[in-house]
C-alpha cells in the first residue's frame, strides 16, 4: 500500500492517487575544510587532476579531472578535516539543475542549491562531490561515471555508502547514469525531474530510488515521476517482490501546493530545492 502524508492511502502503483503523497509499500518497522583534500589519495593513481585554488563554504572549487575518454570534468569537493584515508568514508554526488551547469559560471551549482551542504548534517564522515557539468545527456552521464570511478579508486570509500542526488536536469543525467552503472550506488534521490534512462538495469541491481516532485511542477509535471515509479514497481513485481520489499527500494513522493506555499515558495519546480531541507527525504537517502 502507498503512504500519503495527508493520512489517506492508495495501492502501490496506482497512478490515480492524490497529491502530497508518498507512494511506497509498507515499511518495516559538520564541519570541514578542503585544504587537505588530497592527503590520502592513493599513491598508484594514474588520473590527472588539476586542483582548484579557491574555497567556498568548505569546498575546494573548480577541480578538473582530465579524462582520456571523457574530457575535462569540473567538480567542487568537500572533504572532512577528519579524513586521513585510514578508514572508509561515505561519499555523496549531487548533480544540479540547468542554473548550476558549468556554462552558467563557476560555483553556480553551490550558490543556487543546498543539497551539498545539508548532506553534511547526516554523516560527518562523508565526502561530498558537486560536479558542474555542461549538459543533461549522455556526455554528462559518462563524465559522472568517470568521476565516481575516480573517487572509488583513489579515496578510501565505503562502497556501501555511495549516494547520489539529481535535481531537474541533473536528475535526467543521473537517470542515464543509473541505466549505465546502477551498481555503483547505494541509493539515488531524484528531485523535480524525469527519468531518461532504461529501467531494467536499476531493477536488476535493486538500487533504491526516491522520486520527489511537486504535484504541479511547472516544467515536468508529476507524470514522468509517476511513470518512472510505475515502471520500476512493475519490474519488481515481475521479480516476485512483495509490496513491503518494493517499499524498501522505491518511493514516489508527490508534494502538494501547501508543501511549497507553507515554506514561502509558489513555484513548485524551483521549489524542489526545498527537498534539500526535508529531513524525511534526505534522511531516507542517507539511511540506506
Amino acid at each position: 500500500m502507498a503512504e500519503e502524508t495527508s493520512g489517506a492511502s492508495t495501492a502501490a502503483g496506482d497512478s490515480s492517487s492524490t497529491a502530497d503523497e508518498i507512494l511506497t509499500a509498507p515499511e518495516s518497522t559538520s564541519t570541514g575544510s578542503a585544504s587537505d583534500s588530497t592527503a590520502a589519495v592513493a599513491e598508484n593513481s594514474s588520473a590527472s587532476v588539476t586542483e582548484g585554488t579557491e574555497e567556498y563554504r568548505g569546498f575546494l572549487m573548480d577541480n578538473v579531472l582530465h579524462s582520456e575518454n571523457d574530457g575535462d570534468i569540473h567538480y567542487h569537493l568537500y572533504v572532512p578535516d577528519s579524513y586521513d584515508g585510514s578508514e572508509p568514508y561515505a561519499i555523496f554526488f549531487t548533480l544540479p539543475g540547468y542554473e548550476g551547469l558549468y556554462f552558467q559560471g563557476v560555483g553556480e551549482n553551490l550558490y543556487s542549491e543546498n543539497f551539498a551542504f545539508t548532506a553534511q548534517e547526516y554523516n560527518p564522515k562523508m565526502i561530498v562531490v558537486a560536479p558542474q557539468l555542461s549538459d543533461w545527456g549522455e556526455t554528462s552521464a559518462d563524465q559522472t561515471i568517470a568521476l565516481v570511478e575516480y573517487f572509488l579508486a583513489n579515496y578510501n570509500i565505503d562502497e556501501d555508502k555511495v549516494y547520489a542526488e539529481g535535481f531537474s536536469g541533473g536528475g535526467e543525467t543521473m537517470s542515464l547514469v543509473m541505466e549505465k552503472r546502477p551498481e555503483l550506488f547505494t541509493a539515488y534521490l531524484q528531485c523535480s525531474s524525469q527519468w531518461d534512462g532504461d529501467y531494467e538495469p536499476v531493477a536488476e541491481s535493486r538500487t533504491p530510488v526516491y522520486l520527489a516532485v511537486g504535484e504541479s511542477d511547472e516544467y515536468y509535471g508529476q507524470e514522468p515521476s509517476r511513470e518512472a515509479y510505475e515502471n520500476l514497481y512493475n519490474l519488481y513485481r515481475e521479480q516476485g517482490l512483495s509490496d513491503e520489499e518494493i517499499g524498501e527500494l522505491l518511493v514516489l513522493d508527490v508534494k502538494d501546493a501547501e508543501y511549497f506555499e507553507s515554506r514561502g515558495m509558489t513555484n513548485q519546480h524551483g521549489g524542489g530545492g526545498l527537498f534539500a531541507e526535508d529531513e524525511e527525504i534526505m534522511g531516507w537517502l542517507f539511511g540506506k
